[in-house]
């Protein structure tokens, strides 16, 4: 595989992976303890059978979402920024460039400061290595990310297996100790959260990481490997993650499963579980900004781009990015979502399922009908009442087609020619 891992063309068929390598790679990606104390949140709001409904249609949206974006990267060989291209013109573009690459870096801050900070509790050692640790970490994720793909596909077969036995085992403790599903339902809650506000916290926890998940979906050798790579993470994995911190906080009052483990008295597969949970988010994040920090300022060099996100989500961590995880997912759940619905209605209506070529076409520099719809479908998601993603998404998508329709029915000016 070229080690520049194509941040500006599309992946050729010699390039492409097969169900495995894509599913192992997603999966690390949504296996991430962030998810978890989202799951918390609801843990403390919902009943334990509100709990499942709440769980089972969030991330079937949410997968539904990321896989209708997969099968289009797959067809087009292309990611979510190289699309943008398209629907938002050549500089209007670096708008969801900046959106995007800004809500990873958001994550990596997050995860950076949340290993350095369990770590230190979980060791109990002095609060002043929180920092040192947080630069480490920072600078040492970046590195299979650098790699590339098969840098990734490498750390996630290794570690999403062990993740999977670890949570199972965890899980079956937690049930041991509430006393099977009999106690389970008798649990009571203590903090109330619409129905709304709980989807789209559902959603809002990867859905800018499904609108960036197209960087490993056109790897995909078929729709099928796309679509199916993809549900499984976003859909089950996710789910999975939900799952585990609502449980976690309904029986051991605790979001993280690194916390639950130490509780349950595994204190050596919480120090693993918490290493590979952030390692394998972490390096799939600062490689989605990388690919649009490639496309914003047009250049190859992904490596470098890689360096320095790492170094920017470095500086975030240390400066408090942890304390801020409900209201950032909030603000992905509202303005991330639009963006894959103007993709989605630029392919298959305005481009009728195929991308001419991004070598040799033509972009204006501003595409206004995505733009435009774009900020409508935005403000509506931002003060909709009921499931702001899905109106932003269906918004942008209804929007982009209308004003699409009517810039392509727009009578052209004739050239006069010569006598």
């Amino acid at each position: 595989m070229n080690q520049s891992d194509y941040p500006l063309s599309e992946v050729p068929q010699s390039a492409r992976r097969g169900l495995l390598p894509m599913a192992f790679v997603l999966l690390g990606f949504t296996f991430f303890t962030a998810t978890m104390w989202a799951g918390g949140t609801l843990g403390k709001a919902f009943s334990f059978s509100e709990l499942l409904w709440v769980i089972l249609l969030g991330n079937f949206l949410l997968g539904a979402y990321a896989s209708a974006l997969a099968y289009i990267a797959f067809k087009s060989g292309l990611n979510s920024v190289l699309m943008g291209r398209y629907c938002f013109g050549e500089v209007g573009s670096k708008l969801s460039d900046f959106v995007l690459g800004f809500t990873q870096i958001g994550w990596y801050a997050w995860g950076t400061a949340t290993l350095a900070i369990v770590l230190v509790k979980v060791t109990g050692i002095t609060e002043s290595w929180q920092t040192p640790l947080m630069i480490l970490f920072g600078m040492a994720f970046c590195i299979t990310a650098m790699i590339g793909f098969k840098g990734m596909d490498i750390l996630s077969r290794f570690a999403v297996p062990l993740m999977l036995i670890f949570i199972l085992i965890s899980l079956y403790t937690g049930l041991v100790d509430v006393g099977g599903m009999a106690g389970l339902l008798n649990i009571e809650t203590t903090e109330s959260l619409s129905f709304t506000a709980a989807v789209t916290i559902m959603i809002g926890t990867f859905i800018s990481g499904g609108t960036q998940a197209t960087n490993w979906s056109r790897f995909a050798s078929s729709g099928k490997v796309a679509i199916i790579a993809t549900m499984a993470a976003f859909f089950i994995g996710n789910g999975l993650m939900v799952l585990t911190g609502a449980l976690g906080t309904l029986i051991y009052q605790q979001a993280d499963i690194v916390d639950v483990m130490l509780a349950q008295g595994f204190l050596v597969l919480a120090i693993l579980m918490l290493f590979m949970n952030i390692w394998t988010t972490q390096d799939n994040t600062i490689y989605n900004f990388a690919v649009a920090g490639c496309n914003l300022v047009r250049t190859d060099k992904r490596r470098t781009v890689t360096l320095v996100g790492a170094a920017i989500g470095t500086l975030l961590a240390v400066f408090g990015m942890y304390n801020f995880l409900i209201p950032f997912l909030v603000l992905l759940g509202t303005f991330i979502p639009p963006i894959g619905g103007i993709i989605m209605a630029d392919f298959w209506i305005r481009h009728k399922g195929q991308y001419p070529s991004l070598e040799t076409s033509q972009l204006p520099a501003f595409h206004w009908p995505g733009l435009v719809a774009y900020v409508i479908a935005s403000a509506a998601a931002y003060t909709s009442p009921i499931l702001p993603p899905i109106v932003g998404v269906i918004s942008a998508i209804l929007v982009y087609a209308v004003l699409t329709l009517i810039t392509q029915n727009q009578p052209k000016t004739a050239v006069k020619e010569g006598p």
